[in-house]
């Protein structure tokens, strides 16, 4: 009877340890997700009085349904003064834009979705070009820079920035980095495919800007 008694006793306290070490790692992780948070809106902060006083900031609700595109939902529409064409970055770099704003949430459609084009230029080079969105490259979504020549200087690393040439996007934004480069004898152009640095999956605070034309003297 002891024996029976002494081990229910040990079960229970097993039981109890196991829940305390549930808690604490729920709590562990909890804490984490709340720095990785605040680190994430000092950068933001750190961009927005830095670069972009007039920005407004936004959190990301959820993504869109539709299996065929790539956007998502943001808290802000156009009671908050957003308009369509509105770059979206965090603090990476960018990850799109305003393509239909409501009363009080807008969509942003990424520049991975495969009707996304944006200018861009290698900072190493100076080269301009085009990416265009891809979202099955890099499983997860990706970019692919197009009509450059075989033979043009783009190399595994190169940073990629806007170039400011479609009125939309301020020049010198981070878009993406080259990760890798395949060159064919028998094709003119080069496949150049390119991870976005913006964070195209599981963004949650972003800053809205107005588009460049705006900034532009009449």
């Amino acid at each position: 009877q002891h024996y029976f008694a002494d081990l229910s006793a040990a079960q229970a306290q097993a039981a109890q340890a196991q829940e305390r070490l549930a808690a604490l790692s729920l709590h562990q992780a909890q804490n984490l997700q709340m720095q990785e948070e605040n680190a994430t809106l000092r950068a933001l902060l750190a961009l927005r009085s830095g670069r972009f006083p007039q920005s407004l900031a936004a959190e990301v609700l959820y993504d869109t349904a539709d299996p065929y595109s790539r956007r998502v939902v943001v808290d802000a529409g156009q009671a908050s003064g957003v308009e369509p064409g509105s770059p979206v970055v965090d603090a990476l770099g960018v990850l799109g834009q305003i393509t239909r704003v409501h009363p009080f949430y807008s969509e942003a459609t990424l520049l991975i979705d495969r009707d996304q084009a944006i200018p861009v230029v290698n900072v190493r080079t100076g080269q301009r070009g085009v990416a265009y969105g891809d979202p099955v490259l890099s499983h997860g979504g990706g970019m692919e820079l197009r009509f450059m020549q075989a033979s043009a200087d783009i190399e595994e690393g190169d940073l990629l920035t806007t170039s400011g040439m479609d009125g939309v996007y301020p020049p010198g934004l981070p878009v993406a980095r080259v990760v890798r480069v395949e060159r064919r004898a028998d094709l003119a152009f080069a496949r150049v495919y390119c991870k976005p640095l913006a964070r195209v999956q599981g963004a949650r605070h972003v800053l809205l800007l107005s588009p460049a034309i705006n900034d532009l003297p009449p």
